[in-house]
């Protein structure tokens, strides 16, 4: 009788770590060097222009990952970049779709009331499949269009290298 529960008990514990790596999700997330990648294609989009700018990139999670800014980029758009990255990734929309939705939906305009979202473009977010991974956000390079087709061009350029 003592063998079999010892069995059992032995069994038990191999099963276990099965059963828990099954519960534990895979997901895709920005890593430092692809947001890096990111973060110089943008850059390199926006210097195209003959504009300067600042880009952030945050994680699925919303943590900032990186952050790369031109010289003489005014100090509040380094908080804007990665505000508008935020938003992007919250609501999983580009930001400036969003503040267009807030000005013309009397339902989503006081989305504008809460404090961590920033309703202008140059926010975008970052896609694997179906899955946001993270965005980008660009402040700085002179309005919303310029910020949100320099982070577009970055996306373009570097995710389909990374999949």
């Amino acid at each position: 009788m003592k063998n079999v529960r010892f069995s059992l008990l032995a069994l038990a514990f191999c099963a276990a770590p099965s059963f828990a790596a099954d519960a534990i999700p895979q997901r895709a997330d920005v890593s430092l060097p692809l947001a890096n990648q990111l973060l110089d294609a943008t850059l390199d989009a926006c210097h195209a222009q003959g504009r300067t700018a600042v880009a952030a990139v945050v994680d699925r999670g919303g943590n900032l990952v990186a952050l790369q800014r031109d010289d003489n980029v005014g100090p509040h758009n380094t908080l804007a970049a990665q505000r508008k990255a935020f938003t992007s990734l919250s609501t999983k929309t580009p930001s400036r779709e969003l503040s267009e939705k807030a000005r013309n939906n009397p339902e989503a305009e006081n989305l504008n009331t809460l404090d961590e979202l920033l309703l202008l473009g140059g926010g975008v977010p970052l896609k694997v499949g179906d899955q946001v991974i993270g965005a980008i956000g660009v402040a700085g390079a002179g309005g919303a269009a310029v910020d949100e087709g320099c982070a577009l061009q970055a996306i373009e350029q570097v995710l389909p290298k990374t999949l």
